[in-house]
Order: C-alpha cells, then sequence, then structure tokens
C-alpha cells in the first residue's frame, strides 16, 4: 500500500506520494518539493512516465556524466540527490520560493492504472493534476509545467484542455506530432519507439516493483511498492511500438493524440533543438508558430538533448519566464526577444540572435538545383536531361555546391522537390543536408541524441507523397498520411520532402551539399556512443528506421533513380539569410 507522508529535509518540505484523484476513480502519486515556510507559492508541475523516485545519475548515468563534465557548475550549490531525468532540481529551486510537483503518471512509477503514453486520457490526468495543484493550501494557484522531451509533449495535449490553474508551459525540447515527429518519418516507421518504450516507460511501470530500482533517497521501490506478474504487467499497458507498426496512416489512434495548439492560452516559451534530428526541432517551431497563446516566445539552442537545460543558460531563461508569470514579477522578461536564435557555425560555436518571427521575414527562399553533370548544387538551372540511379543500400547520391566565396547562412525550414522511380511499387527517400570543410571532411554536431549529426535530415515514403494543400507552404510541404499511392516501376513521381529547420552559416572555402539516400544517414559507419549509453550513435542516434516488416527488402532494398528534365529539375529550396 502506498503511503503518503510528509517530512523535513535538506531545506524543504517534501511530500512523498501525494495522492491526487482522477474523475474515474484512479489515485495518481506525486511528490511535492515545498519551502519549509508556511506560504503560498507558485507551483512548477512535471508528469511522465520515468518514476519520480529514479535518480538520474543511476537511471541516466550517460547523461548526468555529460552534464557535469559540460557544466561543472551542475554539481555545485545542490547535494544533487534529488536529480531526476529531464526535470528541475528542487534543491535549486525551492530556495527561490518555488513549489515543485513531480506526478508518476498513470500506470507508471508510483501512480496505478493503465500505461497508454500520449494518450487523451493522459491529457485529461494532467489538467486534473494542475487544477489540484492551483487549490493546495501551499500555492498561490498559479501552476507552470516545466519539463524536457516526454515532459514537454505532453504541455501540448493539456493546455488546450485549459486547466483553470495553469499559468505558464515551459516545453523544452518536446516533439508535438506523434505520427509525423515521433512514429512515422514521412510515413517512414522509426525505430525510436521500440527502443524508448521498454527501455524507459515498461521498466518503470508500476508493479515492476522489487524488480526495478530503488529510491536513493527513500530507499523504495521507484516502480513498486507492489510487484506484479509480467502477464499482469502486459495486461495494464498499450503495445505503443506495436500500434505504431500496425497503424501505417494517420487514424484514430494518431489524431487522438495530436494537439489542438489553436486551443492554447497560457503563456508559452518554446525551447527547441538544431540538432534534435529524429524527435524534438520539428514541435517547437509549430508549437510555436500555432499556439494560440497571446504571450508566446521561441528559442533555440544546439549541444545535446538535456545540457542546456541544466546548465546555468537554461536556468536562468526559465526562471526569468517563470518568475513574470508564475511569481507575477515585473523582471524585463517581456523585453526578452520574441525569437532568440543561437545561429550555428561549424565547430560548436553560437551566436545568439535576437529576432521578431520565424521564419524570418527577410528569408531570402532561394532554390539550389541538383545538377546531374558533375553532381552539382547551386543556384543555376541544369539545362541537359538525365538520369541518376542508386542503390537503396548504399550511400546514395551526393551534390555539392563549388567551395564558397563567401559566408552563406542557411536558417529556417528547409524543402526539396524531386522526381523518383523505383524499380518497384515504392521507395524510401533519406535527404541529408551537409557540410564539408576545405579538406573535404563533413562538419558533424552535437545533436540532442548523437554526438556527430548532420545539418539537416528528411524523410519521405513515396507512397506517401499526397499533399494537403490547405497546410502546404512552399517551404514545409504538408502530407496527409491517409492514403498510399503505390508507384509504377520505373515511372517517375514528384515528391515534394520536408527537411526540419535547421541553422548553419558556411564559411569560406567549405561546400554545402546534400544527400539522397535510400537507408538512414550514418557519419563513417563507427559507433560514438559513450559508456553507458543506452543505443548506438552512428549520426542519428535511435531514430533509425529499419524494422524488416516495414521496409522489405523486396520493395525497399533495389534501385532508385532521379530524374532531371525540363520544368521538372529538382532542387531544395533553401532559407538563404542575407
Amino acid at each position: 500500500m502506498t503511503q503518503h507522508r510528509i517530512e523535513t529535509r535538506d531545506g524543504m518540505t517534501i511530500e512523498w506520494d501525494a495522492p491526487i484523484a482522477m474523475d474515474d476513480g484512479v489515485v495518481l502519486r506525486c511528490d511535492v518539493f515545498r519551502p519549509r515556510e508556511a506560504g503560498k507559492y507558485p507551483v512548477i508541475l512535471s508528469y511522465g512516465p520515468y518514476a519520480k523516485g529514479l535518480s538520474m545519475q543511476e537511471g541516466y548515468r550517460h547523461a548526468w556524466l555529460r552534464i557535469v563534465k559540460a557544466c561543472p557548475e551542475v554539481e555545485q550549490g545542490s547535494s544533487n540527490k534529488y536529480q531526476n531525468w529531464e526535470l528541475l532540481d528542487p534543491e535549486r529551486w525551492v530556495p527561490e520560493g518555488y513549489a515543485l510537483v513531480r506526478v508518476d503518471s498513470r500506470g507508471a512509477g508510483r501512480s496505478p492504472g493503465y500505461v497508454d503514453v500520449w494518450s487523451a486520457r493522459e491529457a485529461k490526468d494532467i489538467a486534473l493534476c494542475i487544477d489540484w495543484a492551483g487549490t493546495q493550501p501551499w500555492s498561490n494557484g498559479k501552476v507552470g509545467l516545466n519539463g524536457i522531451s516526454y515532459y514537454s509533449m505532453n504541455q501540448w495535449q493539456a493546455a488546450p484542455l485549459k486547466p483553470k490553474h495553469l499559468a505558464a508551459l515551459c516545453a523544452w525540447e518536446g516533439s508535438s506530432d506523434y505520427y509525423r515527429e515521433l512514429a512515422r518519418h514521412g510515413g517512414i516507421l522509426s525505430d525510436f519507439l521500440s527502443s524508448w518504450y521498454p527501455r524507459q516507460v515498461t521498466a518503470m511501470q508500476h508493479g515492476v516493483g522489487a524488480r526495478g530500482p530503488k529510491s536513493v533517497v527513500t530507499g523504495e521501490p521507484v516502480a513498486g511498492p507492489a510487484t506484479l506478474t509480467e502477464a499482469e504487467l502486459a495486461a495494464n499497458r498499450a503495445d505503443a511500438d506495436g500500434d505504431a507498426a500496425r497503424h501505417h496512416l494517420i487514424d484514430d489512434h494518431y489524431e487522438s493524440r495530436l494537439p489542438k495548439f489553436e486551443d492554447i492560452e497560457a503563456p508559452l516559451l518554446s525551447a527547441a533543438n538544431w540538432g534534435g534530428m529524429g524527435l524534438h526541432p520539428r514541435g517547437n517551431f509549430e508549437g510555436f508558430l500555432r499556439a494560440g497563446s497571446k504571450q508566446k516566445w521561441l528559442e533555440v539552442h544546439g549541444d545535446t538533448h538535456f545540457t542546456l537545460f541544466y546548465a546555468r543558460y537554461g536556468q536562468e531563461t526559465q526562471k526569468r519566464f517563470y518568475d513574470r508569470f508564475l511569481k507575477g514579477l515585473d523582471n524585463g522578461w517581456e523585453k526578452q526577444p520574441k525569437v532568440l536564435l543561437n545561429i550555428r557555425h561549424p565547430g560548436e560555436k553560437f551566436v545568439p540572435r535576437a529576432e521578431s518571427e520565424w521564419p524570418l521575414a527577410r528569408t531570402q527562399w532561394t532554390r539550389f538545383y541538383l545538377d546531374p553533370a558533375g553532381h552539382g548544387f547551386g543556384r543555376e538551372l541544369p539545362q541537359a536531361a538525365s538520369t541518376l540511379a542508386y542503390a537503396t543500400t548504399g550511400d546514395g547520391l551526393t551534390f555539392s555546391t563549388p567551395p564558397m566565396t563567401e559566408p552563406l547562412e542557411i536558417t529556417g525550414p528547409v524543402a526539396a522537390k524531386l522526381f523518383v522511380s523505383s524499380d518497384t511499387t515504392d521507395a524510401d527517400l533519406f535527404l541529408v543536408l551537409r557540410v564539408f570543410d576545405p579538406a573535404g571532411k563533413e562538419v558533424v554536431f552535437i545533436g540532442s541524441n548523437d554526438p556527430r549529426t548532420p545539418v539537416a535530415l528528411g524523410w519521405l515514403r513515396a507512397s506517401h507523397r499526397k499533399l494537403d494543400p490547405a497546410r502546404s507552404l512552399p517551404y514545409r510541404p504538408w502530407h496527409t498520411h491517409d492514403e498510399l499511392a503505390p508507384l509504377t516501376p520505373g515511372v517517375p513521381v514528384e515528391l515534394d520532402v520536408e527537411i526540419w529547420p535547421t541553422s548553419i552559416v558556411v564559411p569560406p572555402g567549405y561546400r554545402l551539399a546534400l544527400t539522397v539516400r535510400g537507408r538512414d544517414y550514418e557519419y563513417d559507419g563507427t559507433d560514438a556512443a559513450p559508456p553507458h549509453a543506452p543505443y548506438t550513435m552512428k549520426g542519428v542516434g535511435p531514430f533509425t528506421h529499419t524494422h524488416p516488416q516495414d521496409r522489405p527488402k523486396e520493395i525497399f532494398g533495389g534501385t532508385n533513380t532521379l530524374h532531371f528534365a525540363e520544368r521538372k529539375m529538382p532542387y531544395v529550396l533553401l532559407p538563404v539569410i542575407p
């Protein structure tokens, strides 16, 4: 039996396993960290499946070591014993006059129930948790949502329900489109769910109990107290990765998980990562653009998925935001640029720049054509009709500019138009925007989930090429993913491929390139994963596409052909910033 108890330690009043009753009778459990002094405090709440009692140092050792190496200040001024994956440290925030509430999501950690990630039920749970927190005797009635990734992604779903006490959203690297960004890139099944779900969710499912880890603070099972059989656990959770494999097109399974951005009213800080390819950057741009919030800001950075969140940079940015909207302090936050971009240069150099909108109004949308003669990539329209074939199991075709004579900045969303045929009835397109230094070596970047990511990636399954004309933009094609259009072998079709937003300043002497492939990008074939990492890191981290049933060799293991013809010359629409 889970027991709610209260104690004072490390300068805080801590409530362990406080109960929050849902409207269907399920009682979720949360930990509350608040100041010892009686009073009413603003609340920062998170809701997710990673077990509120699991120490980051134990559960995510590779990430913790990376954080403290890159940002030694994280270890200073805190015992770090309450560090939890992708959440704020209460030892830093409670002394600043905040109450932190960590809720184990339905069916995870110490909360009973049925696990169904990013479901409508979860969104309703979060809204109920917000209004519970807003009415506690220690609360000032204003609740902000916080967290990275999962804890960010479900903010997009809960906020449109307009819980009464929701006063601010900080969505840090949070995907928003369950189909396009998480389950199926361009219609191609991502391996991510089949890797992540058992590793990070079912491993912490409520009922794992004694088979799972224990809290380093309380000594209790983080996924207990009950210990259920494997059959009981399986009956208490959805088959998330299996469902993604079975549901090829957008249907009710996906629709129920797609946010209604326009219904969001709370002030919003959306923080994206240029290197979050495969899951995170797109959602933060979409959320910023489409949220109904009258007060909203976009921030974009680089580095890993987690480092800057915990570093002084991220902590100070979030604190200024919450101080303004949860405490009501007149701290000058309104002078924060509506869009703050850390413009990326080779060598992990980032230059902050204030902007007023996204995409940038001064963007020069420029077609860079693929030239079959010499595999060029530039502004000149090729003249000769031609075809180029490539094996889908190989490295594909790379088209490159000459060395730059002056700097070229590319910042914004990117789109490609290709004319492609296959020797079968379908084709998977993997597009890679890349930069090479004067010596011909590819320049890669620390990404959110891989230390060697290219400039940008895009994907499309040719049978999913149907566009929604009402939602498509020249620089952001929008595919409906609601019906299949198989190819006729050898007959080219027109494909518009979305390449996720990016930023790069290409220096003089460097070259910009596009690679068209039939399989996942790899930097050099080697694995750069550090010790304790849970997946290989060859250039796209866990966001590979290798499912044999989704990508049978007899369909996707042959030859594709690029076609070049008059008025049908393939190109990439690049956001050139003058």
